[in-house]
């Protein structure tokens, strides 16, 4: 399974572990700091706010004090237990976070104390304190945010290579992009505008639609109330030139129908087997025998492309991630992407979180932090 909707995991291994099921995390001497756990698999309540105690950094790793951490879409799927690759029970969540680095391990010689950083891995960052490799944190740019840099990411990274290593996104094309008020879709419309005249058709419910058109979305569409194949038709009867897809089941072969020749899909998700608070047995054979399935032949004779991503298997291309997020910063630094903020929780009031972005609700990225903003936790402005 894949980003977000499903998984945008991340980017590099857990480091080797202390006892216990995910990466150490401390800076001081066996400091005791509070961390999410999952304590078993199904609805909110199996999230808990547990203390942990964590040693300090190992060579190779930098400790940081996490301000403000990513929820994305693959961590309520590992809460039901659907997401692949993960630690054993209880762990700790968190595939993002933003902090400063509070210590650093023999051998780290580009990472100093004091510095703000974004963390990527596979798991274990919804923690105060943290501990990872410090080849899995990169520099925050200048004016951003801790909020703002917990969303980059996941999401960023996920949005730039479907839509420009494969997608191969030029100028007078046209995307379809589902799911586009959430954290990978607010980030592709973004990067979109980057290119020179891209129609926008974007799947949301009707009350997003307002905010989708002010982001640059020509074409919102309520996927709720309508179909959106035969309503991209109408607009445009040849279809669409990228599909990005993040739903997987009858909806990728939806997507593959919809392309022009010469047309790619890139499937990175299968939200569609999110249905409850708890795996939905129905919902995964339904997802799974309406799967979408081609051979070669066949795509030769439609000029067409299938593509697949999913960051949680890109552990090993440590460089190719760094030149996509050194690409991110300096588009974020000259003013042409920007994180939207959904809204920003407490560690105390995950389930909401959580419940924020199952059911929909969010137009952006979701934030937990640690503890309570100064002003309660509350709606950003959309």
């Amino acid at each position: 399974m894949s980003a977000e909707p499903a998984p945008a995991a991340a980017a590099a291994p857990e480091p080797e572990q202390a006892p216990g099921p995910e990466p150490p995390a401390g800076g001081g001497e066996a400091a005791e700091h509070r961390a999410l756990v999952l304590t078993g698999f199904g609805g909110y309540e199996k999230l808990k706010v547990q203390a942990r105690r964590g040693a300090g950094p190992r060579p190779g790793e930098v400790s940081v004090s996490v301000r403000a951490c990513g929820l994305n879409f693959a961590d309520v799927m590992a809460r039901q237990g659907l997401y692949d690759r993960l630690p054993p029970l209880p762990f700790c969540p968190g595939m993002e976070c933003a902090g400063t680095v509070r210590a650093v391990g023999e051998g780290v010689r580009d990472r100093q104390v004091g510095d703000k950083v974004m963390v990527l891995a596979r798991s274990g960052l919804w923690q105060e304190v943290v501990n990872v490799p410090a080849s899995q944190t990169f520099p925050m740019p200048e004016g951003m945010s801790f909020e703002e840099a917990a969303a980059l990411l996941v999401n960023y990274i996920t949005a730039y290579m479907i839509l420009f290593d494969f997608g191969n996104l030029r100028p007078n094309q046209s995307v379809l992009i589902h799911m586009a008020a959430g954290g990978v879709g607010t980030a592709a419309i973004q990067l979109c505008k980057t290119v020179e005249n891209v129609t926008i058709f974007g799947t949301a419910s009707a009350s997003k639609h307002d905010s989708l058109r002010e982001s640059g979305v020509a074409h919102p569409i309520d996927y709720r109330t309508m179909d959106y194949a035969e309503e991209v038709r109408k607009i445009s009867p040849k279809g669409v030139d990228i599909v990005l897809d993040p739903l997987g089941g009858s909806d990728t072969t939806k997507a593959f129908n919809l392309l022009k020749p010469m047309g790619k899909v890139i499937t990175y998700g299968v939200a569609n087997l999110i249905t409850g608070q708890k795996k939905n047995l129905m919902a995964m054979a339904k997802t799974w025998w309406n799967q979408f399935s081609i051979n070669a032949l066949q795509l030769l004779q439609q000029n067409k492309a299938v593509c697949g991503y999913h960051l949680g298997y890109m552990d090993e291309e440590v460089e190719l991630l760094r030149s996509v997020v050194a690409k991110l910063v300096n588009l974020y630094s000259q003013g042409k992407i920007k994180p939207k903020i959904d809204s920003v929780w407490p560690f105390d009031q995950v389930a909401e979180a959580m419940r924020q972005m199952q059911e929909k609700k969010n137009v952006g990225k979701v934030i937990l932090v640690p503890e309570a903003p100064k002003e309660e936790s509350k709606k950003a402005e959309n």
